[in-house]
């Protein structure tokens, strides 16, 4: 199966200069875990929810004035359509990341690809491997 079958679409970003607070809003309104960053058409980062509470929240910073940029996760990892599920699920294994963007032939960021989607369209077998290889344990 094809990334393009599985995949949620549309998928949106942000500008890096977006105050966290409205990415916080809208992940809120959208009920998603990560916002892609973009700058200058190119997608430069990702924003999570753990980014918001671990570099924002924790740290006491004004979620009104730091920007997207200032707390995202630098660098994108990133899937093409025509890829085989199982290639990107093997990219997040070795990645660690359960959200993958996915971008078309011209470069442009047309869905996500989360562990759901995964578990929808493959399986639980499949997603069940995916969930284990990305989870961190932690003592």
């Amino acid at each position: 199966m094809k990334v393009s079958e599985a995949m949620h679409a549309p998928a949106e970003w942000v500008k890096a200069d977006t105050p966290v607070f409205e990415v916080a809003v809208r992940m809120a309104k959208d009920d998603i875990g990560a916002v892609p960053v973009g700058h200058d058409d190119r997608l430069i980062g990702m924003i999570t929810d753990r980014d918001l509470a671990l570099r924002v929240v924790a740290k006491g910073l004004d979620p009104q004035k730091t920007t997207a940029e200032e707390v995202m996760t630098p660098g994108v990892v990133f899937s093409r359509t025509e890829a085989t599920v199982e290639d990107a699920v093997h990219l997040m294994d070795l990645k660690k990341i359960r959200r993958l963007p996915v971008l078309d032939d011209n470069r442009r960021m047309v869905g996500m690809l989360s562990l759901g989607d995964v578990a929808h369209a493959t399986g639980l077998q499949l997603a069940g491997e995916l969930a284990r290889a990305v989870a961190a344990h932690h003592r």
